[in-house]
């Protein structure tokens, strides 16, 4: 379930700026996957240098079971199907 609460201003401020990376990104007709691969890869290096591998594992679950729970489907929508295809 969503949280009522506005995220905080660093966390919109973050998502905003990767939402302009993303933007530009597509805009240089690089295609979702790569763009996609990148941010994930960018973000695991992130997770690597800030925080223990049991941790990594416990945002990369919780990821998961926000995919296989319908939640990011909802959010953002596109293609159905466990392949990403429709």
């Amino acid at each position: 379930m969503s949280d009522p609460s506005p995220p905080p201003a660093d966390l919109s401020h973050a998502g905003a700026v990767v939402d302009k990376a993303i933007e530009y990104m597509a805009g240089q007709n690089l295609p979702p996957m790569a763009i996609a691969s990148a941010l994930l890869g960018g973000a695991v290096g992130l997770l690597a240098r800030t925080m223990g591998d049991d941790a990594i594992v416990s945002v990369l679950q919780n990821a998961i079971g926000s995919v296989r729970s319908g939640e990011v489907r909802a959010a953002y929508g596109g293609p159905e199907g466990p392949s990403g295809r429709a």
